[in-house]
This record gives C-alpha cells, sequence and structure tokens, in this order.
C-alpha cells in the first residue's frame, strides 16, 4: 500500500468532499457541544446588543436632539453605556470561553494524530519524512486551534451581525438598502473565484514548512556523521534551499491571505458614500431623517466593517482548511496490517511455515518471489546472503512488521494475520542492529512493553536476571537498573545500547527469537557471553539468526541462503560459505 503524503496524495485529498472532512473534526469538539452553543449564544447577544445601539442612536437624534430634550438624551445614553458594558462583558466571557475550548481541541486533535501514527504500519514511516509529520502534529494542529480559539466566533459573529445590518437596512428602506448592498455582490462573487487559489497557496506554504522541519531533524539526526566528514557545507546547501523555498511560498502565502483585505475596505468606502449620497438627496426631498440616515450609515459600518474582518478571517479559514486538509487525510489512512479473525489451525509441526511467500515494497522491486520453508521448534536458523538478498525482509515477515503480497505465513499453526500485535509480540522477539532507546533508565528500557515484569522491585528483577544469565551484562552499567538512559544514546556506547535490547527480548521468554544482526557491535567476548546466555534459553525456543559473521552461523542447526528473491536451504556450513562468495560475486 502506498502511504506516501506526496502532491499526488494531496490531490487526492482535495477530492474528499469538504463536509466529510469536517465531520472528522466535529467528531473530536463532540465533548464541546454545551459549551460551543453556550459561546454561539453569546456572540449572537453581543451582535444584537451592537445591532440595537445603532437604532438607539438615531431614535435618541430625531427624538430628543433635535428637539433639545435633553433629559432623554441622557437617558438614551445611559441605556446605550448599559447596552455597551453588557456586550463588553459578553464579549469577554465569549473569548475566555472560546479560548478554553481551542485549547481543549488541540489536546484532542494532537492525541487524535499520534494515536493513528501509533496504529499506521512500518511501511507509512518508510515512505514518509518524521519532520513532516512533526509539523502535521504541531504546526498544523495549531493552525486549526488558532482559528477555532481566535476566529471561529469573531467569523460567525461577524456574519450574524452583517445579516442583522442587511435586513435593518431593506427594511428601513429598500431601494437605499439594494443601493448599499450592491458592492457586497462583487465581493462574494470575487471572494468565490479567488478562494482556491488562495487555499492553493497556503497547502504550498505548510508543505514547505514540513519539508523545513524534515531537513532541519535530518541534518540534527545525522548531525555526529556530518562532522565526522566535515559536511557542514552540504548540509547547509541543503538547508538553504529548502530555506528559500519556504520563504518564497512563505510569502505567496501571505500575499494571497491578505488580498482580500484592501479589496473589501474599497467596497465598503463605495457603500458608505453611495448611502451618504443617497441619504442626503432623500433628507433634502423630505423622505427621510437625519437620525435615520445617522442609524442607515451605521449599519452600513456594521454590514461592512466585519465584512472587512471576514476578508482576514477567511484567509484564515483557507489556511485552516489547508492545515486540516494534512491532518484529515492522515487521519483517514488505514493500517493494512488488518486483524484476521479466522483462528483456524493448520496442521502444523512447524513454528513457522512460509508457503508461497513473495513480497514487494511500495513501487519497488519484487525481494521474495514464492518462497516455501519451515522453522521447526527449538532449532537455531541461520540467514545469509549479500546485501539487499532479502534477508531482514524474511525476518520482518516473520516478525509481520510487513505482510506478504502473495502467498501464506503460519505461526504455530494460525494465519500470522490472525495474532493480536500483543499476542504476536509475546511470541516473537526481536534484537535488530540497531538498538532503539528511550529516555529513562536501564530498568524502564529492558521492561519496555512488557507487563508482566513491571510490578517487581529493583531486587525481584535482578535475581530474575541473574537467573536467566543477564546479571553481568547489568554490570556493565555503572548504577544498575537506574542508569540514566537518554533517548539519544549518548553518554553509553553502542554496545551497551545492545545489551539493552538483548536483556529486553530474553526477559520475555518469547517462542521464536530473531537476531538481525544483533552482535554487529559488540566485541568477541561480549558476543561469547550473549552466545552462552541465547544457548541457555528454553529448548523450545526457536532462534533465527541474521549474521555477516560467519562464526555466528557455524553452530546452527540449518542454514539458509537468500538471494535474488528465493531461500535456499545451505546445507553444510561449507556449502553455504560457497553460496556466500558466490551471491557476493553475482551481485
Amino acid at each position: 500500500m502506498n502511504y506516501n503524503l506526496d502532491k499526488k496524495s494531496k490531490n487526492a485529498v482535495k477530492k474528499l468532499p469538504l463536509l466529510a472532512s469536517l465531520k472528522k473534526l466535529v467528531a473530536i469538539i463532540s465533548g464541546e457541544r454545551r459549551n460551543l452553543i453556550i459561546a454561539f449564544a453569546a456572540i449572537s447577544l453581543n451582535a444584537g446588543l451592537s445591532l440595537a445601539g445603532a437604532y438607539v442612536i438615531g431614535y435618541t437624534i430625531d427624538n430628543y436632539v433635535q428637539t433639545k430634550d435633553y433629559n432623554g438624551v441622557l437617558l438614551f445614553a445611559g441605556i446605550l453605556l448599559a447596552m455597551y458594558i453588557l456586550a463588553f462583558f459578553v464579549n469577554y466571557a465569549q473569548m475566555i470561553m472560546m479560548g478554553g475550548i481551542g485549547q481543549r481541541m488541540l489536546y484532542s486533535l494532537r492525541n487524535s494524530v499520534f494515536n493513528k501514527l501509533q496504529e499506521l504500519p512500518l511501511d507509512f514511516f518508510n515512505q514518509n519524512k518524521s519532520g513532516d509529520l512533526i509539523s502535521r502534529i504541531n504546526n498544523d494542529t495549531q493552525k486549526v486551534n488558532e482559528f477555532f480559539s481566535q476566529s471561529l466566533m469573531r467569523f460567525i459573529g461577524g456574519i450574524i451581525t452583517m445579516t442583522g445590518a442587511g435586513i435593518l437596512l431593506l427594511a428601513i428602506n429598500l431601494p437605499l438598502g439594494l443601493a448599499a448592498l450592491s458592492p457586497a455582490l462583487f465581493l462574494l462573487i470575487f471572494t468565490k473565484l479567488i478562494s482556491p487559489w488562495i487555499r492553493r497557496k497556503n497547502e504550498a506554504s505548510l508543505e514547505s514548512l514540513g519539508n523545513l522541519s524534515a531537513e532541519i531533524q535530518e541534518s540534527l539526526a545525522n548531525f555526529k556523521v556530518v562532522v565526522a566528514f566535515n559536511r557542514r557545507d552540504y548540509f547547509r546547501k541543503r538547508f538553504m534551499k529548502v530555506n528559500q523555498e519556504n520563504y518564497r511560498r512563505s510569502v505567496y502565502a501571505g500575499i494571497a491571505n491578505n488580498v482580500l483585505n484592501p479589496v473589501y475596505t474599497f467596497a465598503a468606502n463605495v457603500g458608505q458614500l453611495i448611502v451618504l449620497a443617497l441619504g442626503i438627496w432623500l433628507i433634502i426631498q423630505g423622505n427621510f431623517s437625519v437620525g435615520l440616515l445617522i442609524s442607515f450609515i451605521a449599519y452600513v459600518a456594521n454590514f461592512y466593517n466585519p465584512l472587512r474582518q471576514l476578508a482576514i478571517l477567511w484567509a484564515n479559514f483557507q489556511q485552516a482548511l489547508a492545515a486540516w486538509d494534512r491532518i484529515s487525510y492522515l487521519l483517514s489512512l488505514e493500517s493494512n496490517l488488518n486483524i484476521n479473525h479466522d483462528k483456524e489451525t493448520h496442521a502444523s509441526s512447524s513454528l513457522v511455515h512460509f508457503k508461497d511467500v513473495s513480497f514487494s515494497y511500495p513501487n519497488g522491486k519484487e525481494v521474495l518471489h514464492k518462497v516455501s520453508f519451515n522453522l521447526e521448534r527449538g532449532k537455531t536458523y541461520a540467514f545469509i546472503g549479500p546485501t539487499g538478498g532479502g534477508k531482514t525482509t524474511t525476518a520482518s515477515l516473520i516478525a509481520r512488521l510487513y505482510d506478504a503480497t502473495k502467498g501464506t505465513l503460519l505461526l504455530d499453526g494460525r494465519d500470522i494475520k490472525s495474532y493480536k500485535a500483543s499476542e504476536r509480540a509475546d511470541k516473537i522477539g526481536v534484537i535488530l542492529q540497531e538498538p532503539i532507546l528511550f529516555t529513562g533508565n536501564v530498568r524502564e528500557n529492558i521492561l519496555y512493553g512488557n507487563e508482566a515484569l513491571k510490578s517487581m522491585s529493583n531486587d525481584e528483577l535482578e535475581q530474575l536476571m541473574e537467573q536467566a544469565g543477564l546479571g553481568s551484562l547489568l554490570q556493565r552499567f555503572d548504577r544498575g537498573l537506574e542508569t540514566p538512559i537518554q533517548m539519544t544514546g549518548d553518554g553509553i556506547s553502542l554496545g551497551q545500547k545492545q545489551l539493552i535490547a538483548f536483556m529486553r527480548a530474553i526477559l520475555r521468554k518469547p517462542e521464536l527469537l530473531i537476531l538481525d544482526e544483533a552482535t554487529a557491535n559488540i566485541d568477541t567476548v561480549t558476543e561469547q557471553q550473549l552466545e552462552t546466555i541465547i544457548s541457555n534459553l528454553p529448548e523450545s525456543t526457536t532462534k533465527v539468526i541474521i549474521a555477516h559473521r560467519l562464526n555466528t552461523i557455524e553452530n546452527a542447526d540449518e542454514i539458509f541462503f537468500v538471494n535474488s528473491g528465493e531461500i535456499t536451504a545451505a546445507g553444510s556450513f561449507n556449502e553455504a560459505l560457497n553460496l556466500l562468495m558466490q551471491g557476493t560475486m553475482d551481485s
């Protein structure tokens, strides 16, 4: 399955209906429905008070100012002050409420995106840059949050105010109201035509920001290599290139986001000019009052001022939509490693059974072609072959990091697809050439994913490790189980990292242990210790060894040669050596 979040995939996003995309967002904030209703009521009340204030001003001018009834003027001035004070508190409460909603939404949205990433298979992470994924979790979710917490209610409030002002303009004087609103028709057509362009520019800007984040992440992750080979200039040029591209696209997005504002301002000025000219003419004709004209002008302002704000908010909305497209598409992805609920057991004496298994990476050549073999319980198997021959791919299929493209793979007589991830992890232990550590200490790293032992005290765990022959390995760490570990692994050697991975796998007591170049970074003495520990595993434990060191595979019960899509039983150690030599020369 193609999980690549490239331009082709993004074009697929654009074809998704906007309503269907937004439904996912509504589902995420469904728990905020009550607060949203209260906030909507508050913004409606605020808009109503603003519109009522314009009418009160006009009424006061016509009935009290022109008649010089100062008591009436003071009375309605007090009413206006009370209305404005109420509007202030309503608006303040609404802003606080929306700020809280926005932060809770951001929390839920980031959780949803991160949990979705946890569900996706290894294929997805091989096809996408981690920096771009980080940008989606951090930057894109923040764009959506900013619109919800800062712009949405102003957007809704602006629409309510505009709608109310438009209705009142038409109700007071239909011809004058139509003339005042005529520039808005042009704005509607202009906005509809230019919105897709604004959205495309924002999508391009967010994409370039993701690429910039990916470049920074890659450069920092490989900084030791950069220093070792003195290639700072190379990474500096790469960063300069993506930074310039991000700058260029950000400038275009900024232009797009601001193009509406001057147009809306011009239309508002035209509308007010029309009202002022026609209004004065109606007053001269005796068909209009001064107070009503002032109210009318105020309603025109109430119509076009929110419209000018909407020009800015609409650009923010397009930016939020572009960010939501990137998030929504990620949330719509499904893992291709589905669980097959058919738990039918096939008669087999083997722990692992490959039958006509083929495998291809996405958009790549076939790595394995109709291979068949069995792994019996309690035996040790070695897989050898030239680099790129398919050894690690075979081990990855056994651990179900990938699914076979074709064929059947049975684990303990059952289709491997019928096992839940937790069941499969209990049966299979994997030790990689480059072990993965997490920030914490040695204890937390060796018990990662091992729920059965997490409740043990340090003394109990150390005793258990002694029984498993791991005590000598633990002594390699200054503070034992409490030795601090950084995610980067700084402070401990590569060999020590590998020891932690060994202890983590052995303590799980797997039925099948896969060692993928697991001793490549370990000295000969420690390697012998590990071989002793592995040999003391229960007799029923099946071991799969992938290694280039010939001494590592010399004592294997059976050796398989992997090359050119085929897996062949190599026979004796000398025959395996001849096949390896021949395969290396051919490749």
